[in-house]
């Protein structure tokens, strides 16, 4: 047994713990590992521990650490039963969420900062692919740690005792090798959303999938229509948002989990486009435009699905050349429809709607006017989305057609607008509604009408935008 002989003793109606016989497994590495603990984490192992429970870091939070990676949080597990841990924590002023007594978690709250700390436990039968049907507490840390999904996050550590590692996780961290805790099928089936975070962990931190998950992979794709929508989407944000995106589209398409996904993209594999600007076909040169946009949801987002709909509009013309005319517009309508199948969010459909129908590189010549035109159908807040996603489109294209300069000048021209801070919007304009209306205007639609061919004239001359030169133009024009 790794922690001894644990025993609980009711001591004046409150938990305290005794440990006798401590022996440390051979997988113990002391006086070797030493990672350095923010002070509330500091803190609340502490608090623990003087009462005399156990606590560890567990999870991500030691296998970032030992990445020297900042872990995005700290997750700690301790032999407390939760009850016990909120009382502690609430004894101490500090400020407890119940947030999963059922499931053993409290969150304490310090300065703000939130964290959550787990009771040891053993997970029920999984009835769904999806969650235990119930939890069951253990004073095992071994035990805990065998229900986790994969070696590099079934890492344990405190200061006192150092890492803990029944699983030869290091081994593999140091083999850059995401593998299961126990055999990958029995894994999948309690939770089929762990195929999908296999991948996710192999992009986030450029590791290779071992043999047994890639055969399981194979066998169990198909447990993904159990899992919700939301639960995908949140999977595979983080895919997209990783350093090696086009990796992880490959691995959902090699092992069949991108049908549960977004299986129009099957239809752009291997699909020629018999055109001299691309050199690829649609599915390469959409990875490839992927891998060269930033790394924000909304751009890698659009940067997927920006050539969605290419083969449902493919014609070949006179000139021998295959055309995908419209295909902006139809893509644009059809991330929609997948984006709301995934249960996306309304701003983050409608931003990519507007990237991929906007992505088409049109304009050589544009004056200013028709600049400030092209801005405001955009929006300020997405230009430099749409010139990452432009700027990478390129990149994708055939070398001899890769002319970045027609969208680093346009930017430019953009960006010195901005900054020169010309009128883009009705709001910026020196007369608003109540000036017109107070001029004898009537109200209703015609305010409008009349602000926004205000606008315009100042599209064309960003000096008529003043008070009286505007009130001018409304009594010759309108009174």
């Amino acid at each position: 047994m790794i922690l001894g002989i644990l025993i609980y003793k009711y001591v004046n109606g409150t938990n305290s713990l005794i440990m006798n016989n401590m022996k440390w497994c051979d997988c113990m590495i002391n006086n070797k590992v030493i990672i350095n603990l923010p002070n509330k984490v500091d803190y609340i192992l502490n608090v623990l521990n003087k009462n005399g429970f156990e606590a560890f870091i567990v999870g991500g939070c030691v296998r970032d650490s030992l990445l020297n990676k900042n872990p995005n949080d700290w997750d700690i597990t301790t032999n407390a039963l939760p009850k016990i841990t909120a009382q502690l924590f609430e004894k101490s002023n500090n400020r407890v969420i119940e947030t999963g007594l059922k499931h053993g978690t409290v969150t304490v709250i310090i300065d703000e900062e939130m964290f959550e700390i787990t009771t040891y436990r053993i997970d029920g039968e999984y009835l769904d692919n999806r969650r235990p049907q119930n939890v069951k507490f253990t004073l095992s840390l071994e035990e805990d740690l065998k229900r986790r999904d994969f070696t590099v996050n079934a890492l344990a550590y405190n200061t006192s005792v150092g890492l803990i590692d029944n699983h030869e996780g290091i081994k593999d961290l140091k083999g850059k090798t995401i593998r299961c805790v126990g055999k990958a099928d029995k894994r999948f089936h309690e939770d089929a959303l762990r195929m999908l975070r296999a991948i996710r962990f192999a992009c986030q931190l450029d590791f290779k999938l071992d043999k047994d998950i890639s055969d399981s992979l194979i066998k169990n794709n198909n447990l993904l229509k159990n899992i919700s929508a939301e639960r995908i989407r949140d999977e595979f944000k983080k895919i997209l948002i990783s350093n090696y995106p086009s990796r992880g589209i490959r691995l959902l398409m090699k092992y069949n989990l991108m049908k549960y996904i977004i299986p129009e993209l099957y239809d752009c594999k291997d699909f020629n486009q018999h055109n001299k600007h691309h050199d690829k076909d649609v599915l390469e040169h959409t990875l490839c435009v992927l891998e060269n946009t930033p790394s924000k949801l909304e751009t890698r987002l659009a940067a997927l699905l920006h050539d969605i709909a290419k083969p449902k509009v493919f014609t070949y013309g006179d000139d021998g050349q295959g055309h995908f005319y419209m295909h902006n517009v139809v893509g644009a309508n059809m991330s929609r429809e997948i984006l709301k199948r995934l249960k996306f969010d309304n701003k983050t459909i409608d931003k990519v709607y507007i990237l991929i129908k906007k992505h088409l590189i049109m304009f050589r010549n544009m004056d200013e006017y028709t600049i400030k035109k092209y801005m405001r159908k955009i929006g300020i807040e997405n230009l430099n989305d749409l010139f990452n996603l432009q700027l990478a489109d390129l990149r994708g294209s055939a070398p001899e057609y890769r002319n970045y300069d027609i969208v680093l000048n346009l930017k430019k021209r953009c960006q010195k607008i901005i900054d020169e801070k010309h009128p883009l919007f009705i709001k910026d304009l020196n007369i608003n509604g109540n000036d017109l209306i107070n001029l004898g205007v009537s109200k209703g639609k015609t305010i409008g009408i009349i602000l926004e061919e205000l606008l315009d004239e100042v599209f064309k001359n960003p000096k008529l935008n003043e008070r009286e030169k505007l009130i001018s133009i409304v009594k010759k024009r309108y009174l």
